[in-house]
């Protein structure tokens, strides 16, 4: 386990009905794979020891000692090796018969836990064979050389680093109050499930909602393990699923109808799923006892105390990641991009339309600089225009010329402005910043802040003005990532009287900027946008090169934005420590950014993040759009003056 991330496996081993011995050497052979691998847990399917499909051979003595042998070599298997291993098996209970998990690690057998709900229906009349856990009375029993206590209640299991997982079986999860529910509730943080779902039409896209939802509701790791080729066939077909989810992600699946055998392996983030759980009031009410719901809150309680702790494993084994950690978290994945992408555009489009409802205006003032983030807002004003039926010359574009635009950006605003159809307005800034300078002493050949911060400030005076004049609200340009870096002029473009674009990140806005001009525009358009999305990002503030091209680079100065965006999901989203997000960094940019510059520009993230807050504690309204906002009003509130000193040292000596 390292920073949080505890690796596990779902195994799919060869298998052949009711050959213990035959079973057993498969699931060895997957083990030793696994513990090769650095897999801390692995699990795998229901009754995997002898097969589920036994049926009326689960009555005859001979499978069931059969079983408990294979337990017993397993339990020595595993004596020198730093896995746990959960397997299932039937085990005996005085008159009853169990379907049960086992929990071995180190040559020990922690625990056992017994299935709860048992099919007995079509093909599956477990009823026939087995008892539910439900009909236990709580006793010991001697298994495999150990006195082991079986009771009804659940039990949780905690890692020596404290990571806690729960297991449930099958049909388990298919009730409608799985035992996953309690368990996550009490404490667990993982599930793992030993299955034997056959296949029928439909099915399998079914299972993964239904284990994505459950493990998103739970807020938890779900680990799932079914059974594969060798079971009978007789009258169904076991396809070998095997998931890992995270909060409702799928982080790894086996194929499907594989002959051979398979073993599925990632890592889930335990640590993200506690921030998960700490900021979810719902998870926390729901720990809560309830009306009606006393007998469930009792166990929960109980539950809660009896929790098996687990040897520790080996520290210094070598953890090596294999999940994918994602570049661009902000960046949706999907099989339907333009869904989602639609989805982006309705959520900012309804929240201006109903600004613009409520204040009774068919007038929106829009200063287009020929840069990503205005491109976007004009878009979501012209959409939004659209939708009610206003006629788009009521949007205002504004190109404000000034001593840094260049002849690229000043004429793919004046491009984009004319193929919308919107009413084109251009004021030159130069004269009258000029004038202030000498209003207030300053040399214009000095290009400080006051330079630069006076032409934000000129142009978002000329647009406030103008709204005044045409009575129409100006539309706020400025993204997210500006707003977490603190890169934009206080009272300058950081005020507006609606934001559209506050909720979306940069590498967010250059993919929704795409996404339009790749999606239906007219060939001008088209070209445009994707000049725009080409165009180094900068305020253009200073004078251009001798070749007229953009000099002042916003990733020059600040850093690349998908290095920001990558800081900003992880810090704000998860509440990851600098030096987990500057590992994740250095596994996700592998080949892109040295170590040294992703640490400088971790560095400069945490300096402007907390040093800008008080540009954010007066941010104007605008729609949230992600899981990530900054609102002072909703999701982010911080003191504008808290120190950064901690973030700050706990990345000193890394590299």
């Amino acid at each position: 386990m390292k920073y949080g991330l505890i690796k596990v496996a779902a195994a799919i081993p060869a298998v052949k009905v009711a050959d213990t011995k035959y079973n057993l050497s498969e699931i060895e052979n997957q083990i030793a794979i696994a513990e090769g691998k650095g897999v801390e847990i692995i699990c795998f399917p229901e009754l995997s020891l002898t097969g589920y499909s036994c049926q009326d051979l689960f009555h005859q003595q001979l499978l069931l000692d059969n079983a408990e042998q294979a337990t017993l070599s397993l339990l020595d298997f595993t004596r020198q090796l730093d896995i746990t291993v959960i397997v299932g098996a039937p085990v005996a209970a005085g008159p009853l018969l169990l379907n049960c998990a086992l929990v071995i690690q180190q040559g020990k057998l922690l625990g056992i836990v017994a299935k709860t709900y048992l099919p007995n229906y079509s093909e599956f009349y477990e009823k026939r064979w087995f008892a539910s856990s439900q009909d236990l009375c709580p006793q010991s029993i001697h298994f495999a050389g150990h006195h082991i206590l079986v009771t009804p209640d659940m039990q949780i299991f905690r890692t020596a680093q404290g990571a806690k997982f729960g297991i449930e079986i099958c049909e388990d999860v298919w009730a409608p109050t799985p035992p996953s529910n309690h368990l996550t509730l009490a404490g667990a943080e993982i599930i793992f499930n030993l299955s034997a779902s056959d296949e029928l039409i439909g099915k399998h896209a079914y299972l993964m909602s239904l284990l994505a939802q459950q493990s998103a509701r739970t807020i938890s790791g779900y680990v799932y393990s079914g059974c594969g080729f060798g079971e009978s066939t007789q009258d169904v077909v076991y396809g070998g699923n095997a998931f890992i989810f995270e909060n409702g992600s799928l982080l790894e699946q086996s194929e499907r109808f594989q002959l051979e055998s398979q073993l599925v392996i990632s890592e889930i983030d335990v640590e993200r799923l506690r921030s998960e759980r700490r900021t979810n009031s719902t998870f926390v009410n729901a720990q809560r006892p309830v009306a009606g719901l006393n007998g469930i809150t009792r166990q929960i309680g109980e539950l809660a105390l009896r929790i098996e702790c687990l040897p520790y494993l080996n520290p210094m084994r070598e953890f090596t990641l294999t999940r994918q950690i994602d570049k661009h978290p902000f960046i949706p994945r999907s099989e339907n991009m333009q869904a989602i992408c639609d989805e982006i555009f309705n959520i900012q489009i309804s929240g201006l339309a109903k600004r613009l409802v409520h204040t009774n205006c068919k007038t929106v003032i829009i200063g287009i600089s020929g840069g990503l983030d205005s491109t976007l807002a004009l878009l979501v004003a012209a959409k939004t225009f659209d939708k009610l039926g206003f006629n788009r010359k009521g949007i205002i574009g504004v190109t404000m010329p000034g001593f840094g635009t260049t002849d690229r950006t000043y004429n793919n605003a004046m491009v984009l402005m004319e193929s919308l159809g919107i009413t084109i307005r251009e004021i030159s800034i130069a004269t009258s910043v000029l004038q202030h300078f000498k209003d207030i002493g300053h040399d214009p050949v000095v290009h400080d802040v006051t330079y630069e911060n006076s032409q934000a400030r000129e142009r978002t005076q000329i647009l406030m003005d103008l709204s005044n004049q045409l009575g129409g609200l100006v539309i706020g340009t400025g993204d997210l990532s500006e707003l977490a870096l603190g890169w934009c002029t206080y009272n300058g473009d950081h005020m507006s009287m609606y934001a559209v674009n506050v909720g979306i990140p940069k590498t967010l806005t250059q993919y929704l900027v795409r996404y339009v001009a790749e999606s239906g525009v007219d060939e001008t358009s088209r070209q445009t946008l994707n000049d725009i999305v080409e165009t180094p990002i900068s305020p253009e503030l200073t004078p251009a090169d001798d070749r007229g091209n953009i000099a002042q680079k916003t990733e020059d100065l600040v850093g690349p934005y998908e290095l920001h965006d990558f800081f900003l999901y992880y810090v704000l989203r998860c509440g990851f420590r600098p030096s987990k997000v500057y590992w994740m960094a250095q596994k996700a940019f592998n080949n892109v950014y040295a170590d040294g510059v992703i640490l400088h520009w971790l560095r400069i993230f945490f300096r402007r993040f907390f040093s800008q807050q008080f540009k954010r504690s007066c941010l104007p309204d605008g729609p949230k759009v992600g899981s990530v906002s900054l609102s002072p009003r909703g999701d982010w509130r911080m003191p504008s003056d808290a120190m950064s000193t901690d973030w700050l040292n706990e990345l000193e000596g890394l590299s």
